[in-house]
């Protein structure tokens, strides 16, 4: 689970709230159900109407896949591709095959299954290269559903606004009324900006940056095991593989291969 998303929204409505009571301000007026309902109603209409059926049907899918967070082992993928190199050069590409069964990512595991059933590089590189863009769109296609209370939250939040305001026009006999009834107006306003920077842009962020991540360690799997295929030699390919990494799973890297070699 990846805290910093929960981390993230609590701490954005705790200042939020905060902020309300500090400035002695009464808490319960800036609760109003009718405000809610349009904003957020409104906005999940929206979202559900501009996005996918697969991705609204499976919301529950979704809003989880946004709070866990995807494990990827760089320094443990490239770790096993350079031991599999070194194998692939004593024993032969077949010799993979029994080490198949350890291995824990799909994506990894169908790769080197490729490999040992001898399929030409260019085939091979091209199904997991579409294996990688249906990846990354899936993730996109999650990111848009955030994208979309992003962009409809603020836009239904001044719906809220215009509806409370015509009804405020419609009591301007009654003085004693306005300021209340604006306030109402303008909280659809605070709502909407609510959702779309603490709840909508943040998360669609979050997707984005793990779409890219996930997609980088699939493409240095890729370019390792085209390269043991390739018979390459296992340092070069392990000096290749390393301008993959993070800056900091470079060093986790480095301190690994010291304290295996020490």
């Amino acid at each position: 689970m990846d805290i910093t998303v929960i981390l993230g929204v609590v701490v954005g409505f705790g200042m939020m709230v905060y902020g309300i009571i500090s400035g002695q301000g009464d808490f319960a007026t800036f609760i109003n159900i009718p405000s809610l309902v349009i904003t957020v109603g409104g906005a999940l209409s929206s979202a559900i109407t501009a996005n996918k059926k697969n991705v609204v049907f499976g919301i529950v899918k979704v809003i989880m896949g946004a709070i866990k967070e995807p494990k990827i082992d760089y320094v443990g993928n490239l770790r096993t591709l350079v031991s599999f190199s070194e194998k692939a050069r004593r024993e032969g590409l077949l010799s993979l095959e029994a080490n198949l069964e350890e291995i824990q990512d799909p994506f990894f595991k169908k790769a080197v299954q490729l490999v040992v059933d001898g399929t030409e590089p260019e085939v091979l590189r091209t199904m997991m290269e579409i294996e990688i863009d249906m990846a990354t769109a899936e993730m996109m296609d999650q990111k848009g559903f955030f994208d979309s209370l992003g962009t409809f939250g603020p836009a239904f939040g001044m719906i809220g606004t215009l509806v409370g305001l015509i009804q405020m026009l419609k009591s301007l006999n009654s003085p004693e009324t306005l300021g209340p009834s604006m306030a109402v107006a303008l909280i659809t306003t605070l709502y909407g900006s609510i959702l779309a920077n603490i709840v909508g842009i943040p998360i669609a962020e979050k997707i984005a940056k793990r779409a890219a991540d996930l997609e980088l360690s699939k493409r240095m799997i890729l370019e390792g095991v085209i390269s043991i295929q390739a018979g390459e030699n296992p340092r070069v390919l392990e000096e290749k593989l390393k301008s993959y990494l993070p800056s900091a799973e470079k060093v986790k890297y480095e301190a690994q291969i010291q304290g295996a070699g020490a």
